[in-house]
């Protein structure tokens, strides 16, 4: 009884943490916040007082529906601020990303619902700079195959602030944002690839400052400066991928700067690669490394044969790279490594609303 004096009941930690007593019992079993003595003869678990403020912590990430693998990490990091932070944001950014689908997809029902008192009609206006440089960040991962239409366009995903561009050809995507004034519900448009290219070409030969884009009854138009060019939208659901967007609780992934025309050339040029078979077809992968000065570096085959460090190697298609880093323009990008089974992110520094990723290849 001395000690089990000095600890807490279940029932206590309960009423300090704000967990309930089958919560406790849960993260017992899931090994999250198992208790200090559990009693061999009755089963009475017991807890001490160090453990209320993991408790407490795991009481509020509960509450805001926090996934079981990522409190299992803010509980171990807890002692490094940063990285939980990081952990925050991303669930923050998560649960941001699932109210706007939300409210999206409640205008749709409440339209489907009353047609005439919810009509779905978005206007934006946006700088035609913007749109202009979004609109080239992303048209170079349009797919072009006709058995999978639903990937042969750009998505116009509107926000209550702007505009996000996506496309994807299953093996890349690239995304985009321009900021705008919104009137309008949040929709969504998947615009075809010939309208896309057509829009571009208006916003190229304008010198107005200003595009406005509106959405309604299934079609898109942009105009500038009076003049104007509409489409209507492709009848497919594009892809969920905001899924993409955010990383899984754990280390996160080595930035690597570049310079790209140091990288362009040298994927221009007599670049090193192993080949693999993709889909039954021989394929060049080009394999990027990091040197011991975070430094990238093109790894050949003889290398890969070697003692080289796999998990800090990632295959990608050396074209798909090199149109990459032409979408992403700047003279200096950022990549994002995390070993040879997650995508690869092409980045502009301090930019996180203009990236591209791309599918690794199995090395």
């Amino acid at each position: 009884m001395g000690v089990e004096s000095e600890l807490l009941s279940i029932g206590e930690l309960a009423r300090a943490s704000g967990l309930t007593v089958s919560a406790l019992r849960f993260y017992d079993r899931c090994g999250v916040l198992p208790p200090t003595l559990v009693d061999p003869v009755n089963g009475y678990r017991w807890y001490t007082g160090a453990q209320v403020a993991p408790a407490r912590l795991v009481a509020g990430l509960r509450r805001v529906g926090m996934p079981l693998a990522e409190i299992t990490a803010a509980l171990r990091l807890r002692q490094e601020p940063a990285q939980v932070g990081r952990l925050l944001d991303a669930h923050l950014r998560r649960l941001e990303d699932g109210l706007a689908d939300a409210r999206r997809e409640l205008s749709r029902v409440r339209a489907l619902i009353y047609p005439e008192e919810y009509p779905m009609t978005t206007r934006i206006v946006l700088s035609r700079a913007e749109l202009t440089a979004a609109v080239d960040a992303v048209r170079f991962a349009v797919g072009n195959d006709p058995a999978l239409p639903v990937l042969t366009g750009v998505l116009l995903d509107v926000e209550s602030d702007g505009l996000r561009l996506v496309a994807t050809d299953r093996y890349r995507m690239a995304l985009a944002r321009a900021g705008g004034q919104v009137d309008g519900p949040p929709v969504r448009a998947l615009l075809p690839a010939a309208a896309v290219d057509e829009f571009r070409a208006l916003l190229g030969t304008a010198t107005q400052a200003q595009a406005h884009l509106t959405i309604a009854d299934g079609r898109v138009s942009v105009t500038v400066a009076g003049a104007e060019a509409s489409s209507t939208v492709l009848p497919y659901e594009f892809t969920d991928y905001r899924r993409l967007l955010h990383r899984p609780a754990g280390a996160p992934a080595r930035q690597v700067p570049v310079d790209v025309a140091t990288l362009r050339a040298a994927l221009r040029a007599n670049t090193p690669t192993v080949t693999r078979e993709h889909e039954g077809v021989p394929l060049p992968v080009t394999v990027l490394g990091v040197d011991d000065r975070n430094g990238l570096r093109l790894v050949d085959a003889t290398e890969l044969a070697g003692p080289a460090r796999a998990d800090l190697l990632v295959g990608v298609n050396g074209d798909f790279l090199l149109d990459a880093l032409e979408a992403a323009g700047g003279p200096q990008l950022v990549l994002e490594l995390d070993g040879p089974i997650a995508p690869l992110a092409v980045r502009r520094p301090g930019d996180d609303d203009t990236f591209s990723i791309l599918m690794p290849i199995r090395l």
